[in-house]
């Protein structure tokens, strides 16, 4: 499959350099299987910007915005970068363990998008879940095509999926959050999330805009202290809001809300290696956080 090309990130350095950052990478899988309409998102201990404070960043699976940390595989990532001052690329002093991916202690207020993606993991549902999963996911293409092909309607679903996740640690250069990073399917914003009242998207596939996608949102308040609550005891809620993209792969979300928001949606299209899937599907995530109003 062809990808966008992109800049090569910078290889990190541990000693001097533009941040610290630290990696801790562990042995199990990377990803949650989409079923039951599992969202995967980057989680930052702090999406405020506090220069020179470190932010442990790490990733969770579930649903309605309460998730389960889930340890990083350094076989299944494809990459693992952070988009500040320049691009870094934590992969390379990536060692083995825990649950936290990253460390990272920003050097400036400009802000900091991390991004992940996995390689593919093959799945094989029963026909009805699979044909349930499409609907849920508005993948009417894909829906269509089982419906219409009497070989595939009544046999199970053989996918395999990868994710394309980022987060947005907030700051005032705007062109490090709206700069795509040349995931495969990518949520770009068109402002830094979580700075106005409503948020206008590009979805991205192979760096072109999207028609059609289908993109949902979850959002849940903040503690007192502005930082994100536990998403592994917090309750699971529903949708907050979803629409398709226009013909120029754009979407405008209403965030006036403050809080911790998670976008998301997913494509699939036929499986460019047969012998393992039928169809292949990725999933793109970004969170963000909107602060409280100041009262005065």
């Amino acid at each position: 499959m062809t990808r966008t090309a992109t800049t090569r990130p910078v290889p990190l350095r541990l000693r001097g350099g533009l941040a610290l950052v630290l990696v801790l990478v562990g042995l199990a899988l990377t990803a949650a299987l989409p079923v039951a309409a599992h969202e995967y998102w980057l989680a930052p201990s702090r999406y405020l910007r506090s220069p020179n404070r470190p932010i442990e960043l790490s990733a969770l699976a579930g649903t309605g915005f309460r998730g389960e940390r889930k340890p990083f595989a350094p076989a299944h990532c494809e990459r693992l970068s952070v988009h500040a001052t320049r691009t870094l690329d934590l992969t390379p002093v990536a060692r083995e363990g825990g649950y936290t991916w990253a460390r990272f202690a920003p050097s400036d207020s400009g802000g900091a998008m991390f991004a992940f993606e996995s390689d593919f993991t093959p799945i094989t549902l029963p026909a009805a879940t699979f044909d349930a999963y499409l609907a849920t996911e508005g993948l009417a293409g894909p829906r269509t095509a089982r419906a219409k092909d009497p070989r595939l309607a009544a046999s199970p679903g053989r996918e395999r999926f990868r994710r394309c996740a980022k987060a947005w640690v907030s700051g005032n250069d705007a062109t490090r959050a709206t700069t795509p990073v040349g995931l495969p399917l990518e949520i770009v914003p068109g402002t830094p999330p979580g700075q106005d009242e409503q948020l206008k998207l590009r979805v991205l596939w192979q760096g072109q805009p999207l028609a059609g996608a289908m993109v949902r949102v979850w959002h849940t308040a903040a503690a007192k202290d502005e930082s994100p609550t536990d998403p592994e005891s917090r309750d699971s809620l529903g949708v907050a809001w979803q629409q398709r993209t226009d013909a120029q792969g754009a979407v405008t979300l209403p965030t006036q809300q403050a809080g911790e928001w998670l976008v998301s949606t997913v494509h699939m299209v036929p499986s460019s290696n047969t012998a393992i899937a039928d169809w292949e599907s990725t999933w793109a995530s970004l969170t963000f956080q909107r602060r409280r109003a100041v009262t005065r």
